[in-house]
């Protein structure tokens, strides 16, 4: 399933961050997404994922 954004009219920045997002979130199993926005503008986006391993045998 991908979740590329196509471009549109909307600023290329704007899309660029779009599609980091989406890739992100396609890519993550286990974890979290932080998106940090100063002046309505995203500037950091965080990404912590955590691995989980099965211990029983």
């Amino acid at each position: 399933m991908a979740l590329k954004l196509e471009k549109t009219d909307r600023e290329p920045r704007t899309t660029e961050i779009a599609n980091q997002i989406a890739t992100i979130l396609q890519e993550i199993k286990f974890g979290s997404v932080e998106i940090t926005i100063h002046e309505n503008k995203v500037v950091q986006i965080e990404r912590k994922e955590k691995l989980r391993f099965d211990t029983k045998k």
